[in-house]
Protein backbone atom coordinates (compact mmCIF):
# COMPACT_ATOMS: atom_id res chain seq x y z
CA UNK A 1 0.00 0.00 0.00
CA UNK A 2 1.35 2.87 -0.88
CA UNK A 3 1.60 6.48 0.93
CA UNK A 4 -0.14 9.85 -1.00
CA UNK A 5 2.13 12.21 -1.05
CA UNK A 6 -0.63 14.86 -0.79
CA UNK A 7 -2.21 13.80 2.10
CA UNK A 8 0.57 12.67 4.03
CA UNK A 9 2.40 16.20 3.02
CA UNK A 10 -1.14 18.15 4.43
CA UNK A 11 -1.30 16.06 7.92
CA UNK A 12 2.71 16.28 8.52
CA UNK A 13 2.40 20.60 7.98
CA UNK A 14 -0.59 20.92 10.21
CA UNK A 15 0.70 18.48 12.91
CA UNK A 16 3.84 20.82 13.05
CA UNK A 17 2.16 24.12 12.34
CA UNK A 18 -0.40 23.13 15.65
CA UNK A 19 2.87 22.54 17.50
CA UNK A 20 4.69 25.69 16.87
CA UNK A 21 0.92 27.11 18.16
CA UNK A 22 2.02 25.61 21.80
CA UNK A 23 -1.27 22.91 20.81
CA UNK A 24 0.35 19.51 20.76
CA UNK A 25 3.53 19.52 22.91
CA UNK A 26 5.61 16.63 23.23
CA UNK A 27 4.03 13.68 21.97
CA UNK A 28 0.79 15.06 22.85
CA UNK A 29 -1.99 15.12 20.50
CA UNK A 30 -2.90 12.87 17.56
CA UNK A 31 -3.91 13.38 14.38
CA UNK A 32 -5.70 11.77 11.21
CA UNK A 33 -6.90 11.68 7.68
CA UNK A 34 -8.96 9.70 5.59
CA UNK A 35 -6.60 8.38 2.65
CA UNK A 36 -9.09 5.91 1.51
CA UNK A 37 -12.91 5.54 1.91
CA UNK A 38 -13.75 1.83 1.03
CA UNK A 39 -12.70 0.33 2.39
CA UNK A 40 -11.69 2.69 5.45
CA UNK A 41 -7.86 3.75 5.66
CA UNK A 42 -7.03 6.58 7.72
CA UNK A 43 -3.34 8.21 7.75
CA UNK A 44 -1.98 9.07 11.33
CA UNK A 45 0.83 9.69 12.77
CA UNK A 46 2.17 6.92 15.08
CA UNK A 47 1.91 6.79 18.86
CA UNK A 48 5.01 8.24 20.77
CA UNK A 49 6.30 10.10 18.28
CA UNK A 50 7.25 14.09 19.03
CA UNK A 51 5.01 16.21 17.22
CA UNK A 52 7.64 18.60 16.53
CA UNK A 53 9.76 16.06 14.64
CA UNK A 54 7.15 14.03 12.40
CA UNK A 55 9.09 13.18 9.68
CA UNK A 56 7.54 11.60 6.46
CA UNK A 57 9.29 8.23 7.03
CA UNK A 58 6.88 8.39 10.59
CA UNK A 59 3.44 8.72 8.76
CA UNK A 60 1.43 5.13 9.13
CA UNK A 61 -2.13 3.79 7.86
CA UNK A 62 -4.60 2.26 9.76
CA UNK A 63 -7.73 0.35 9.01
CA UNK A 64 -11.54 0.46 10.22
CA UNK A 65 -10.37 -1.97 12.92
CA UNK A 66 -7.26 -0.28 13.93
CA UNK A 67 -5.03 -2.38 12.63
CA UNK A 68 -1.88 -1.01 11.08
CA UNK A 69 -1.61 -1.76 7.53
CA UNK A 70 0.83 0.29 6.25
CA UNK A 71 4.65 1.81 7.95
CA UNK A 72 6.04 0.86 11.38
CA UNK A 73 5.02 1.90 14.90
CA UNK A 74 1.68 1.66 16.97
CA UNK A 75 -1.68 3.30 16.34
CA UNK A 76 -2.86 5.91 18.77
CA UNK A 77 -4.38 4.45 21.78
CA UNK A 78 -7.04 7.20 20.88
CA UNK A 79 -7.61 5.63 17.53
CA UNK A 80 -11.16 4.31 18.51
CA UNK A 81 -12.00 8.26 18.67
CA UNK A 82 -11.24 8.94 15.63
CA UNK A 83 -12.74 6.29 13.71
CA UNK A 84 -16.30 6.67 16.03
CA UNK A 85 -16.41 10.67 14.98
CA UNK A 86 -15.19 9.43 11.32
CA UNK A 87 -18.32 7.22 11.04
CA UNK A 88 -20.56 8.86 12.69
CA UNK A 89 -19.98 12.58 11.13
CA UNK A 90 -18.27 11.63 7.34
CA UNK A 91 -15.30 13.60 8.45
CA UNK A 92 -12.15 13.66 6.30
CA UNK A 93 -9.56 14.29 8.90
CA UNK A 94 -9.75 14.24 13.43
CA UNK A 95 -7.43 16.44 14.52
CA UNK A 96 -6.58 16.21 18.64
CA UNK A 97 -4.98 18.90 20.14
CA UNK A 98 -3.68 19.36 24.01
CA UNK A 99 -3.48 23.27 24.51
CA UNK A 100 -3.22 24.22 28.12
CA UNK A 101 -6.59 26.63 27.64
CA UNK A 102 -9.03 23.80 26.29
CA UNK A 103 -7.61 21.29 28.97
CA UNK A 104 -7.87 23.66 31.63
CA UNK A 105 -11.57 24.72 30.93
CA UNK A 106 -12.69 21.34 30.36
CA UNK A 107 -12.55 20.42 33.91
CA UNK A 108 -13.98 23.69 34.89
CA UNK A 109 -16.93 23.58 33.06
CA UNK A 110 -17.25 19.53 33.07
CA UNK A 111 -19.72 19.83 35.66
CA UNK A 112 -21.72 21.79 33.04
CA UNK A 113 -21.26 19.50 30.34
CA UNK A 114 -20.60 21.87 27.88
CA UNK A 115 -19.12 25.21 27.42
CA UNK A 116 -21.24 27.96 25.98
CA UNK A 117 -20.54 30.89 22.81
CA UNK A 118 -22.70 33.28 21.83
CA UNK A 119 -22.49 36.84 19.97
CA UNK A 120 -18.54 36.49 18.65
CA UNK A 121 -18.06 36.93 15.37
CA UNK A 122 -15.23 34.13 14.56
CA UNK A 123 -17.70 32.00 15.74
CA UNK A 124 -18.40 32.54 11.47
CA UNK A 125 -15.22 30.72 10.90
CA UNK A 126 -17.18 27.13 12.09
CA UNK A 127 -19.26 25.50 8.98
CA UNK A 128 -22.59 25.86 9.13
CA UNK A 129 -22.59 29.81 10.67
CA UNK A 130 -22.96 32.75 8.78
CA UNK A 131 -23.38 35.30 11.78
CA UNK A 132 -22.35 36.37 14.89
CA UNK A 133 -25.88 36.41 16.21
CA UNK A 134 -25.13 32.41 16.85
CA UNK A 135 -24.66 30.33 20.46
CA UNK A 136 -23.08 26.91 20.31
CA UNK A 137 -22.56 24.87 22.94
CA UNK A 138 -19.00 22.62 23.12
CA UNK A 139 -19.53 19.45 24.56
CA UNK A 140 -17.25 17.83 26.88
CA UNK A 141 -17.09 14.37 28.39
CA UNK A 142 -15.52 12.74 31.39
CA UNK A 143 -12.07 11.40 30.38
CA UNK A 144 -11.71 7.08 30.25
CA UNK A 145 -8.67 5.68 29.70
CA UNK A 146 -11.07 2.75 27.96
CA UNK A 147 -11.20 4.36 24.80
CA UNK A 148 -13.41 2.21 23.54
CA UNK A 149 -15.61 3.33 25.88
CA UNK A 150 -14.90 6.60 25.88
CA UNK A 151 -15.66 6.36 22.09
CA UNK A 152 -18.65 5.26 22.83
CA UNK A 153 -19.47 8.11 25.26
CA UNK A 154 -19.20 10.91 22.61
CA UNK A 155 -21.63 8.83 19.89
CA UNK A 156 -24.41 10.92 20.80
CA UNK A 157 -23.13 13.85 21.13
CA UNK A 158 -21.79 14.09 17.22
CA UNK A 159 -24.81 14.99 15.40
CA UNK A 160 -25.04 18.31 17.02
CA UNK A 161 -21.11 18.85 18.63
CA UNK A 162 -20.02 22.31 16.64
CA UNK A 163 -17.14 20.17 15.06
CA UNK A 164 -15.33 19.73 18.17
CA UNK A 165 -15.78 18.49 21.59
CA UNK A 166 -13.34 18.70 25.12
CA UNK A 167 -12.35 15.56 27.03
CA UNK A 168 -12.18 16.66 30.46
CA UNK A 169 -8.25 17.51 31.71
CA UNK A 170 -7.34 15.83 28.08
CA UNK A 171 -8.36 18.48 25.18
CA UNK A 172 -9.98 19.52 22.06
CA UNK A 173 -11.30 16.73 18.95
CA UNK A 174 -12.22 18.78 15.93
CA UNK A 175 -13.25 17.83 12.50
CA UNK A 176 -13.82 18.32 9.21
CA UNK A 177 -14.49 17.52 5.37
CA UNK A 178 -10.80 17.76 4.83
CA UNK A 179 -7.67 18.82 6.96
CA UNK A 180 -7.86 22.43 5.78
CA UNK A 181 -11.09 22.61 7.35
CA UNK A 182 -10.51 20.38 10.61
CA UNK A 183 -7.14 22.75 10.74
CA UNK A 184 -9.77 26.08 10.74
CA UNK A 185 -12.15 24.26 13.22
CA UNK A 186 -9.22 24.08 15.54
CA UNK A 187 -8.00 27.05 15.35
CA UNK A 188 -11.45 28.82 15.88
CA UNK A 189 -12.38 26.68 18.70
CA UNK A 190 -8.92 27.40 20.26
CA UNK A 191 -9.86 31.25 19.88
CA UNK A 192 -13.11 30.78 21.44
CA UNK A 193 -11.75 28.84 24.66
CA UNK A 194 -9.26 31.52 25.06
CA UNK A 195 -11.91 34.40 24.68
CA UNK A 196 -14.06 32.37 27.28
CA UNK A 197 -10.51 31.96 29.93
CA UNK A 198 -9.75 35.43 29.22
CA UNK A 199 -13.13 36.71 30.19
CA UNK A 200 -13.10 34.02 33.70
CA UNK A 201 -9.86 36.27 34.43
CA UNK A 202 -11.64 39.27 33.93
CA UNK A 203 -14.62 38.58 36.17
CA UNK A 204 -12.35 37.61 38.83
CA UNK A 205 -12.64 39.70 41.65
CA UNK A 206 -15.51 41.57 40.96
Amino acid sequence: MSVSTTNRSELIATIQGLHQRGWCDGTGGNFSVVDQTNPLVLMMAPSGVDKGQVRDQDIIKINADGHVVYGEGQASAETPLHLMIIKQTDAGAVLHTHSPVGTVLSRHYEQNGFIHFEGWEMLKGLRGINTHETKIELPIVANDQDTNRLAEAIRPLLDTAPNGLLVSGHGLYSWGRNIAEARRHVEIIEFLLDLSWKQHLLSIGK
